[in-house]
């Protein structure tokens, strides 16, 4: 079910999360011996992360591209001052994101969005918050051009590369059937690649889903059953316990200014229909104690306070303290085992390297 217009979207919403509430209720009995219950209404919700890399449209995953990739999400001469790689803003050792709010750009200027987190990224229906990249290739070309995150162009991306003999090398390596294959495109393509891999199987999570009761504790159980019965996972599902459609952020309630910018209308931007107005890609929960602050203007530095709210505003319930905290607990049981990457050496620059640009 496509939720898209604000106005039209909320009492569907409010239909959909009441009726899976009511089968959940259901197929969760109130037996003592509920955990078989559970356990299947959350493979009917969710599905566990694989351990192999999932296949990319268009675009093989192979070794020799993920190794370009990786360089490249690492090196931040893509950028026009020479200081910002990928991993700065999606820095892959604190969860896929930097220390927020938003991201410092190109000159000190701040983006006006919290960065997305790349790990699982592979799985969302789309990329940024508003969905305006259909897949990782094409976001991976957003923040090297725009002029507040690394403020470069194609033709500077691709001189760069050029000057590099080792570049030149391991793009032949990467594109073995193209001519001249150090392209903005295969740029984008390695980066993709790369990005693929990121995922974070075998969270506790995962291993319930996959059969193992005693993977969560009974807390996250709780927490578990409480997110499912109180419409969390209306929107927050699949597998990557989001990121799988959009939604409007306020669907009872507008939440503060400060988390909801009047400036930001999200969708509505791509979409340009009025309805549209407010609506964002819900976020992947996958991983989300690691990464605070929350929400797409990243204002709200505990995730207590975030389960808090979203049930507010989203729900039109007051959760208690107990059953935040419980469903805290289950967020916890989402983290799963980061994949470990070597930092890589880059390449020498050369006298034909573009030099360093700080102005706009």
């Amino acid at each position: 079910m496509k939720l898209i217009g604000r106005k039209s979207a909320v009492p569907v919403l409010r239909l959909a999360r009441t009726l899976r509430a009511a089968a959940v209720a259901i197929l969760i009995s109130s037996s003592a011996g509920a955990d078989d219950d559970l356990m299947e209404a959350a493979r009917q919700t969710f599905k566990p992360i694989p351990s192999v890399v999932p296949a990319v449209k268009d675009n093989p995953v192979t070794h020799e591209k993920v190794e370009l990739g990786k360089m490249l999400f690492f090196d931040p001469r893509v950028s026009a001052s020479g200081i910002i790689s990928c991993n700065t803003c999606h820095n892959l050792g604190t969860g896929g994101v930097d220390a927020g709010p938003t991201s410092v750009g190109h000159g000190w200027q701040r983006g006006p969005r919290r960065a997305p987190t790349v790990y699982n990224a592979v799985f969302n229906v789309a990329q940024f918050w508003d969905g305006r990249a259909a897949d990782l290739k094409t976001q991976a070309k957003g923040p090297v051009q725009a002029s507040v995150e690394m403020n470069a162009t194609p033709d500077r991306v691709i001189s760069t590369l050029n000057s590099m003999n080792d570049y030149v090398v391991m793009f032949k390596k990467a594109f073995p059937n193209e001519v001249a294959p150090v392209t903005f495109d295969n740029f984008a393509r390695a980066i993709e690649a790369f990005e693929a891999i990121l995922i974070t199987p075998a969270a506790p999570f995962d291993q319930y889903l996959e059969g193992n009761t005693n993977a969560l504790d009974d807390q996250q159980k709780a927490g578990l059953k409480l997110f499912m019965e109180t419409g969390c996972a209306s929107c927050h599902n699949g597998i990557n316990v989001g990121g799988q459609d959009y939604f409007p952020f306020g669907a009872i309630k507008k939440p503060s200014t400060s988390l909801l910018p009047i400036a930001d209308k999200g969708r509505f931007a791509v979409t340009k229909v009025a309805g549209d107005e407010y609506v964002f890609r819900s976020a992947p929960l996958r991983n989300v104690a690691l990464r605070p602050p929350y929400f797409h203007s990243g204002q709200v530095w505990s995730l207590k306070r975030a389960v808090g709210v979203m049930a507010e505003v989203q729900l039109g319930v007051k959760l208690g303290d107990k059953e935040e905290n419980d469903i805290v607990a289950f967020l916890n049981s989402l983290t799963g085992q980061l994949p470990k990457i070597e930092y890589p050496i880059l390449p020498t620059r050369t006298d034909t390297t573009p030099l360093p640009s700080l102005g706009k």
